[in-house]
């Protein structure tokens, strides 16, 4: 179990720039941004900002971020870019999606869960094709790189397909193959061949999970076995759990435990664990969470509650003070209708503030300490990403704050959280690659996929056959 942290709630930090020197090295750059506003942690983890920041960037890496000269020699090859007027931050990292369900977004609407699923989404699933799975795939990763999405979590079927949508848009993502226990060993078999094919690919873009659909549909045997091959080869397990409270309200009826309580039997808490939603983690799940000897987390994505109108969210707070991160997330765009990271940042606060009836938390900052080193933590990038520092891997956002809407900047942690819009983003990288320049998609051609899938649609929701992949009976 990681230890709390420090709350992060900095003020303006212009000095952090002195810390974060160039090394003396004479071999040209690939990538240098001028003339930013670069978010930065200090020491603390506190949330800070650089005036007039340049950032150089070398092999993939953030090298520097400086206010200083920087005496870094340019080559032919070496991109510039004048990034006055616009933030530099992180990368978003959408911590928990079904990326390829964008072709179900608006197909199941104003409905409770199990409608949702019994009548809608698993009997379409069944129906699904790789081709459709490409199609929903490609239009989630351009949806995604156009609101700052560098890098996502994905647990969904035909995982191959999406590993190859991923590696063709340039983003970083941890992708699983999701497998339910009615598919005998196979389906555990087959998440555990995907993770191990796929892990480290795409030039280390692409990091692999073990993916058990969740607790009630996934029996404890097949749990515990998922926990000792986790173990066994050093990998994440990506899982929804107590997902809402009347998920938890059954599993306590039905086997006198709750779902986190099932987690910890079958061992998955003493591995890397990812639990999906959460908003029905209770008082008595808190002891069991705090015992873990694994590196949990949580995804939370807020906009999902609210449409279905569940009672809880996911406790943050209680969650931090076990220092658990809780990275932010959309959920797949069938329930969510958006895979906009950014409304997440700002939703978590404003539903934190409701919930916890206290209007000084979340606090601006604190949002953004979940959308940055949270998020990268709970995907199991917490040395890779999430900050803007030398060493990280260069997924870096640019985010133009000229609009109406973000002036006039008076504290700008908050007018980032709850002034700033997706569409703000001006530029997206990715391992020091531009992937997205003046909101130009640079890898993905989105006409072309939105012509194609539109195509196969009938055939995909089609109802008329009567199946379902699963029931959901919680």
């Amino acid at each position: 179990m990681t230890s709390p942290e420090p709350t992060p709630d900095a003020t303006t930090d212009s000095s952090a720039g002195d810390r974060l020197q160039p090394p003396g090295t004479k071999t040209p750059a690939d990538l240098i941004i001028t003339r930013c506003t670069a978010l930065v942690h200090d020491d603390q983890e506190q949330i800070g900002f650089v005036e007039d920041a340049t950032i150089v960037v070398r092999g993939g890496r953030i090298e520097a971020v400086t206010t200083g000269p920087v005496d870094v020699p340019a080559a032919e090859h070496t991109e510039r870019i004048d990034a006055r007027g616009q933030v530099a931050m992180p990368g978003l990292v959408n911590c928990h999606t079904h990326a390829p369900m964008v072709t179900l977004r608006g197909v199941a609407e104003d409905l409770p869960i199990e409608e949702w699923f019994n009548d809608f989404v698993w009997p379409i699933e069944s129906n699904l094709q790789e081709k459709d799975v490409e199609l929903g795939a490609r239009l989630a990763c351009a949806e995604m790189i156009r609101g700052g999405v560098t890098c996502f979590a994905d647990h969904y079927f035909s995982m191959d397909t999406v590993a190859a949508v991923t590696a063709e848009s340039g983003m970083r993502a941890n992708l699983g193959q999701a497998f339910f226990s009615s598919q005998g060993a196979e389906g555990r078999e087959q998440s555990l061949d995907f993770a191990l094919r796929h892990r480290d690919t795409a030039d280390g873009r692409i990091t692999t999970s073990l993916a058990p659909h969740a607790p009630y549909t996934v029996e404890d045997d097949d749990l515990a076995a998922t926990a000792q091959l986790a173990k066994e080869h050093g990998l994440l397990v990506h899982i929804h759990a107590s997902e809402n409270r009347d998920q938890a309200d059954t599993s306590l009826a039905r086997h006198g435990r709750t779902p986190i309580e099932v987690l910890a039997d079958a061992g998955l808490l003493d591995t890397d664990l990812l639990i999906a939603h959460g908003t029905g983690i209770m008082e008595r799940d808190l002891p069991v969470l705090a015992r873990a000897t694994g590196r949990i987390a949580v995804a939370s994505a807020p906009r999902g509650y609210l449409k279905f109108a569940w009672p809880t969210t996911t406790p943050v707070r209680a969650l931090r003070e076990l220092g658990i991160p809780v990275g932010l997330a959309t959920d797949g765009a069938a329930s969510n209708s958006s895979l906009d990271v950014w409304e997440s940042m700002a939703l978590t606060a404003l539903v934190q503030k409701f919930t916890e009836g206290d209007p000084r938390w979340l606090t601006s900052r604190q949002a953004l300490h979940h959308a940055t080193l949270q998020s990268a933590r709970a995907v199991g990038l917490g040395e890779e990403i999430g900050s803007l520092a030398p060493g990280r891997r260069a997924d870096i956002i640019l985010v133009d704050m000229s609009g109406p809407h973000t002036q006039p900047v008076h504290d700008l942690a908050a007018t980032l959280v709850h002034s700033a819009r997706s569409g703000d983003v001006r530029t997206t990288i990715v391992d020091g690659r531009v992937i997205m320049r003046d909101r130009e998609l640079l890898t993905l051609d989105v006409p072309a996929i939105v012509g194609e899938m539109n195509e196969r649609m009938p055939a995909l929701i089609d109802r008329s056959h009567g199946k379902r992949i699963q029931d959901y009976d919680t």
